[in-house]
């Protein structure tokens, strides 16, 4: 993880591992925190050996305390591949329609999330197989194009002849291939709505009954 910006590093104290690597020892808070529970609290060591690194100005902590099994570099690189999940929970929300849930109680609500996480797992597989036949990378290929590909090309293999279905697979996988990702705009954007909703009040009732007493009003 990056160090807490209130927490200094000083790479002359500890054990030097390298320029701007080393380990420390961290020691428990005095007080416990006051989201924490005081069995948590109690469970937690006195001390832990930690190491601090710095990469590109920016410092890290990793309980991965071996520099020459983990180098500073590819710690830094992997921690900037943890925006991939941001992505892919987007891709399962947006693109996937996972953002609203249909079902009420909640072992339906859990066998809804297991079944789109089961979808999204099965597309990611053939990403990754058309990856590998068309020597590509499978985070270089667009996800949304990959569930627009498939689920078009679904619904034209239904129809189609035994003969002509294995054809029809490795063209969706090409054209899977091809559908690379745009380039992403790292500029922070601001999380608003540009178009105002508009002045209509929310649907409380089932639609059908809704409609029904639209028609008595009417009608009255």
């Amino acid at each position: 993880m990056q160090n807490h910006a209130r927490r200094k590093v000083d790479y002359s104290k500890g054990i030097r591992l390298g320029k701007n690597d080393h380990l420390v020892t961290w020691s428990k808070p005095a007080e416990k925190p006051l989201w924490m529970s005081q069995e948590e609290y109690d469970q937690l060591p006195n001390t832990i050996t930690v190491r601090e690194f710095r990469v590109n100005g920016t410092d890290f902590v990793t309980t991965l305390t071996d520099h020459k099994q983990f180098h500073k570099k590819e710690m830094s690189f992997l921690y900037q591949q943890r925006w991939n999940i941001e992505v892919d929970l987007r891709s399962i929300k947006t693109h996937m329609g996972m953002e609203m849930l249909s079902c009420l109680s909640p072992e339906m609500i859990k066998k809804e999330i297991a079944i789109y996480f089961m979808a999204y797992n099965l597309i990611r597989s053939i990403i990754s197989q058309s990856a590998i036949i068309h020597e590509k990378i499978p985070r270089q290929i667009s996800f949304k194009g990959a569930v627009q590909l498939i689920v078009a090309g679904a619904t034209t293999l239904i129809g189609m002849a035994s003969r002509c279905i294995m054809d029809m697979a490795n063209t969706i996988l090409l054209a899977i291939s091809t559908n690379a990702v745009g380039i992403r705009n790292q500029t922070p954007q601001p999380r608003a709505i540009k178009r105002r909703p508009k002045p209509y009040p929310l649907l409380t009732k089932p639609r059908r009954e809704a409609v029904i007493d639209l028609e008595n009003q009417y009608a009255t």
